[in-house]
């Protein structure tokens, strides 16, 4: 999808297109970790990098989205909100985390951000990765109908390269709906630089 494209979908949303709170994989595998600086890639309306920002990491939140980030911003001005492609984005300096939750790219070009982002990470700094898994178009709910879109656990381990792989798999999601709690499939990938 294009810049415009999700600018229309965020102002056909009301309030925000998604929750306030943190993911909650993020909120439990990043609650107790050392806050340093860290970039939120494709952050959206921002919910990760305030939560961060919030427990005093020095965050970056880059998204394409002008809507998106106008919404970031009334909700934080503690965060640094940077308008750019992350195909293209790249920070000045080595960072300790490296935050890449649901981008939405086919995987030639999810590979080449993922490698580039783990360029970025300063010695220890780790990478963080949670999407949509490839698995929830059949047996999960919710998320995008592309199925080049959606993640490959497999494939994602593959471009860890040289960095410790901390943690990988799929990992299910509650939904809250109108007829109840379903369920969703995520790929969660975290490898650190050692």
């Amino acid at each position: 999808m294009k810049p415009s494209d999700w600018d229309e979908k965020y102002r056909e949303a009301p309030e925000r297109l998604w929750s306030a709170g943190p993911n909650m994989f993020v909120a439990d595998r990043l609650a107790h970790h050392t806050p340093g600086r860290g970039v939120d890639l494709a952050c959206g309306e921002g919910r990760n990098a305030v939560w961060l920002a919030e427990r005093g990491w020095e965050m970056t939140g880059v998204d394409f989205s002008e809507v998106a980030l106008e919404r970031a911003r009334q909700m934080s001005s503690d965060v640094e909100w940077v308008l750019a492609d992350v195909q293209e984005w790249e920070p000045a300096d080595q960072v300790d985390l490296v935050l890449i939750a649901y981008l939405q790219l086919v995987p030639e070009e999810l590979e080449m951000v993922v490698r580039r982002a783990a360029t970025w990470l300063a010695p220890d700094g780790e990478l963080f990765l949670i999407g949509h898994d490839r698995n929830n178009l059949e047996h999960g709910h919710g998320g995008p109908t592309r199925e080049e879109v959606l993640w490959d656990l497999n494939l994602i381990r593959e471009w860890m390269g040289g960095l410790q792989i901390l943690e990988a798999q799929r990992v299910r999601r509650p939904v809250e709906t109108p007829d109840g709690t379903r369920v969703a499939i995520d790929t969660l990938v975290r490898a650190r630089n050692r």
